[in-house]
């Protein structure tokens, strides 16, 4: 493990859904300091009342350690407007700005210029080549990729994603520092991914289920289906519905991550139809007040239950993903298919495709044929290791 005592003074860039999140575990973590800054002021104020609301939360539950009071740790959070202050004297910045990959690369470059020479530069992009992020920084031996989830004080994983010229110290420290972040679940859980790819893990089989989702979301549109129907369809797997999750993570997040795939996988990816009317109009879910459902102030969903409408198929869906974990598989991003379900468990509470899928991988790639020819995207048909069930041999 590295020595991280150096790293007092930790960065935030972006205070939004996922900076505010990062920016309460770093203050958990005993970091000397804690800097988030955002280029909007309300912003920033919002992102604070949401830290002091969850740190109460977790006072009241005795879960902040022995003696430990919100007061105390709020102690330590600078909120910056001035990105060049924020970055001047940090030890530790990482980056999370909207997904688009001009965003990213304009602030990276930035901080190779404003930041110390010995300062990491890490990205919390879901999907994007963090090589290309970090080319114009200047110093790309310290960029690296640092996935985290939603929410990130409860789930377990961080993805920790090499660029072709992150150093193996900085993926040392970075590994260190993520292993100090605590998490209600337990443990971090750390994947060091080497070699890049669009999605990383969690990610490249989520997008891969999202494309699917959107066109069931478009075919139910086509027929008048009220969103509750297509969410009654996912059963009671999960608390929400996959609709709500959507609206939950914002849908401009969903549409740039589908653009970022159309572009780095296949065009089968691009957006469908009613999530880009969506986006154009404004409506990006929970942070907007109004996505596929309203929103109240406090972030809960007005939804009505629905009956089932029988478009979303909770096997199709697992097949979509089993397909792109075996792709993962096949282009050598991992060596084995136990790490891609450990991952999925971690980042996303709920089982990987690969336990079920050794015994239904014929059934699945059937499915998989039909998607294919209702949809017309070519991207869905099983690749060859799950065509022909290889994967089974590759567990580790």
């Amino acid at each position: 493990m590295f020595d991280i005592s150096n790293i007092k003074t930790f960065t935030v860039i972006g205070a939004g859904t996922m900076g505010r999140e990062i920016a309460q575990v770093a203050l958990m973590a005993d970091f000397e300091k804690v800097i988030l800054t955002d280029i909007e002021k309300d912003v920033m104020n919002r992102a604070e009342e949401y830290i002091i609301n969850g740190l109460k939360r977790l006072e009241a539950k005795n879960k902040l350690g022995e003696g430990v009071s919100t007061e105390m740790i709020l102690a330590k959070l600078v909120k910056e407007t001035d990105l060049i202050k924020a970055v001047s004297n940090a030890d530790f910045v990482i980056e999370a700005v909207p997904e688009i990959m001009k965003i990213k690369q304009e602030v990276f470059e930035k901080l190779g210029k404003f930041s110390p020479e010995h300062t990491i530069l890490a990205s919390n992009t879901s999907t994007m080549s963090i090589t290309k992020i970090g080319e114009r920084s200047g110093k790309p031996e310290k960029v690296i990729g640092m996935h985290f989830f939603i929410p990130i004080v409860v789930l377990r994983l961080i993805e920790l994603i090499k660029g072709e010229k992150t150093s193996q110290e900085t993926m040392g420290i970075s590994y260190a520092v993520g292993m100090k972040l605590p998490a209600l679940k337990g443990k971090r859980f750390i994947v060091q991914i080497e070699k890049e790819s669009p999605g990383f893990i969690v990610n490249r089989l989520t997008i891969g289920g999202n494309m699917y989702l959107n066109c069931v979301v478009d075919e139910a549109f086509e027929k008048g289906i009220p969103w509750e129907d297509v969410d009654a369809d996912a059963g009671d797997l999960t608390q929400w519905g996959p609709l709500v999750k959507f609206d939950f993570l914002g849908l401009d997040v969903i549409y740039h991550c589908q653009k970022y795939f159309e572009e780095a996988l296949s065009s089968d990816f691009n957006p469908g139809k009613v999530i880009t009317n969506l986006v154009k109009e404004g409506n990006l879910g929970s942070k907007t007040g109004k996505g596929f459902y309203e929103w109240t102030a406090d972030g809960k969903p007005k939804i009505k239950k629905g009956k089932k409408a029988g478009l979303f198929d909770l096997e199709t869906y697992m097949a979509v993903q089993l397909n792109e974990g075996c792709r993962l598989l096949e282009e050598g991003v991992v060596s084995g298919y136990k790490i891609i379900d450990d991952t999925m468990l971690a980042g996303m509470d709920m089982p990987g495709p690969f336990s079920a899928g050794k015994r239904n991988y014929e059934k699945w790639a059937e499915l998989l044929e039909q998607l294919a020819n209702k949809t017309g995207k070519e991207y869905f048909r099983p690749c060859t290791l799950m065509k022909s069930g290889g994967f089974i041999k590759m567990r580790k």
